[in-house]
């Protein structure tokens, strides 16, 4: 598949467009840390930031987490500032997205990062004026890998992936079953590697750099 196949373009944005400095989120997991009276390794707080384990209800609760307790923990110590200045544009993501403005279309973003986050960080990174909308996940939008936020986000951008081709593009297992469950086609972007992850996502695309959804030239 290459992007010019496609009339809309949706995409995640952790782990898929941008990503954090290390520092910055270790300095995050030890707040949260001191918050619940308990220390996150290093594994654990990489793993917890990059979905490694598959939902990370689930992957709190491995380790003795309560999630409900983890959460607001998490959401209070996440510094907006701070957050934007530690964020980088993946290269490969830019210039997938120049491809995409150049071809056209509708282009959105559905993420689990809260508004108060992502505003910043899209700001930081130039890309506060790319997306036609953004969806960032909440109890009332819903959370991927149910499809509601995606759902929100074409209702927003005017389309309907039963008369026109959608794409999701996210580095997660419940991006691409979001992806699925909303009709759309799912790609998936490898950015620590199998090894790392523990597991081969599946998708109806695989990747390792966004620019590979480029196409011929």
């Amino acid at each position: 598949m290459a992007v010019a196949d496609y009339d809309f373009h949706l995409f995640d944005l952790d782990g898929t467009l941008v990503d954090a400095e290390w520092e910055y989120t270790r300095t995050v997991f030890d707040r949260v840390g001191d918050r619940l009276g308990r220390e996150f390794s290093d594994r654990e707080a990489y793993v917890l930031w990059h979905g490694l384990g598959g939902p990370r209800g689930e992957t709190l609760r491995e380790i003795g987490v309560d999630p409900d307790a983890f959460w607001p923990a998490f959401h209070a110590v996440e510094d907006p500032v701070a957050r934007a200045e530690a964020t980088y544009l993946h290269d490969d993501a830019a210039r997938l997205l120049d491809h995409v403005a150049a071809v056209g279309g509708p282009t959105g973003l559905v993420t689990h990062c809260q508004e108060f986050l992502a505003d910043p960080v899209l700001d930081r990174v130039d890309l506060d004026d790319r997306f036609d909308a953004v969806v960032c996940c909440t109890d009332e939008t819903g959370w991927k890998p149910d499809p509601d936020p995606i759902e929100a986000a074409m209702d927003e951008l005017g389309v309907d992936p039963r008369t026109a081709r959608g794409y999701y593009v996210g580095d997660g297992e419940s991006d691409v079953a979001a992806a699925w469950n909303a009709g759309l086609d799912a790609v998936h972007v490898e950015r620590v590697g199998h090894d790392d992850r523990g597991r081969c996502v599946l998708g109806d695309r695989r990747v390792d750099r966004l620019d590979e959804l480029v196409g011929p030239t």
